[in-house]
Order: structure tokens, then sequence, then C-alpha cells
């Protein structure tokens, strides 16, 4: 993650957590160590790697070399071709 990811008082960044499509068969959670964990229904850990905050942008960098990237809108982040929301 960059310098902004943590907000002052060491409380993690905003954006991390969990983050799910609607149907819930994605689920990605950013961690605040700057790694992220993404399960597609039964299977966990589907694709695991690193990620940065610039802003309200997200690049991910996938353990395999794969790269992404995300952007989080109204609190919603849309992560390439897909939509996800904040889990409660």
């Amino acid at each position: 993650m960059t310098n902004d990811d943590t907000l002052s008082g060491g409380r993690p960044h905003p954006f991390v957590g969990m983050w799910v499509s609607a149907d819930r068969f994605i689920r990605q959670e950013l961690l605040p160590n700057g790694r992220y964990d993404e399960a597609r229904g039964t299977r966990a850990s589907a694709y695991t790697g690193s990620y940065a905050v610039t802003g309200s942008h997200i690049d991910y960098v996938d353990d395999t070399g794969f790269t992404a990237t995300g952007d989080v809108r109204d609190g919603v982040l849309y992560h390439e071709h897909l939509v996800l929301y904040r889990e409660d």
C-alpha cells in the first residue's frame, strides 16, 4: 500500500476489508498489510497478491504476476469487469 494506507491514529485505510459481488460469488478481502485474497464460489484463495492504493485507485499484482486495477466510486469497487460492494 502507499503512505496513505492508514489514517491518523493508526486506523486501517477505509478500503481494507471484505468486498463482495452482488451474488457473493466473488469475495475479495483487502488486508491491512497490502495483500489481498480473493475467493470465487467454493474456491478459497483463488487469487492472491498485493495491492497499492493511490487516492481512490487500486493497483493489483497477483502472485503469478498478472496485474489489474480498480477504482472506488461512491463506496463501490469497480475492479476490471467486476462490481464489488463493501460487506457489512
